[in-house]
C-alpha cells in the first residue's frame, strides 16, 4: 500500500510500514530523524494532500498543544486568540482527507466533544512498553488495534515514564515536546502488522 504518515518527523510509524514492504512516506515541516530520509516529505501536510497523489492510508498525528486536556488551564487564552480553532480545523482536515483508510491520533482532549468520541484509547503497556500514555485513535475504514503484548503495572505502583505521583518524569528541555510526541515502536509495529 501507499501510506502517508502525517506530522511525523521521528519516522517510527513510517519505518514500521516500510519494514513490512509498504511504500510509506512521512510528512512534516521538520526534517526526518531516522533512516529512509528519501521517504520523507518536508512540507505542510495540507499542501501535500492537494498534490493529487493516490494514498491508500493516512495515519495522522496532528499537534495536540491546543487540544489536549493537559493544557486545559490555557484553553480560554487559546480560544480568544484563535489557536484552538486553528488546531481543531487542522485535526478535522486530517479526518476528512479524501483517503479511504484513516487513523488520527491525539491525547485525551477536546476533540472527543467537538468531533466525536475516539474509536479507542490505547496505552503503550498494551504493546510491550512498561509506560503509560493514553492515546486516542479516531478511525475510518480501519479496525481497532488489538493489544500485542500487555505489560503488567510494576510493583512500585507507577510506570517507568512516571514519578511516584504519576506525573511524567521527563524533565523540561527544548526537545521535550518532540520526545513525548514520538510513537512507541510497539504501537507502530502493531499498526503495520494489523493495518498493513
Amino acid at each position: 500500500m501507499k501510506i502517508l504518515i502525517a506530522c511525523e518527523s521521528s519516522g517510527i510509524v513510517r519505518d514500521a510500514f516500510i519494514a513490512k514492504g509498504h511504500d510509506a512516506w512521512s510528512c512534516d515541516i521538520l526534517d526526518s530523524d531516522t533512516p529512509w530520509p528519501c521517504q520523507h516529505i518536508k512540507r505542510d501536510i495540507s499542501e501535500v494532500l492537494k498534490w493529487g497523489w493516490e494514498w491508500d492510508m493516512l495515519i495522522a498525528h496532528p499537534p495536540c498543544t491546543d487540544l489536549a486536556c493537559s493544557g486545559a488551564r490555557y484553553f480560554a487564552e487559546k480560544k480568544a486568540d484563535g489557536r484552538q480553532q486553528k488546531s481543531v480545523e487542522f485535526f478535522m482536515a486530517m479526518i476528512n482527507a479524501p483517503i479511504k483508510k484513516i487513523a488520527v491520533e491525539n491525547p485525551i482532549g477536546i476533540m472527543s466533544s467537538i468531533y466525536r468520541k475516539p474509536d479507542q484509547i490505547i496505552q503503550p503497556w498494551q504493546f510491550g512498553h512498561a509506560e503509560s500514555k493514553a492515546t486516542c485513535l479516531w478511525l475510518k475504514g480501519l479496525p481497532i488495534l488489538l493489544p500485542t503484548k500487555i505489560v503488567l503495572k510494576p510493583e512500585k505502583g507507577y510506570w517507568e515514564n512516571q514519578t511516584p505521583s504519576g506525573q511524567n518524569k521527563l524533565g523540561p528541555s527544548p526537545d521535550r515536546w518532540k520526545i513525548r510526541s514520538a510513537t512507541y515502536p510497539g504501537i507502530a509495529a502493531a499498526m503495520a502488522e494489523q493495518w498493513g
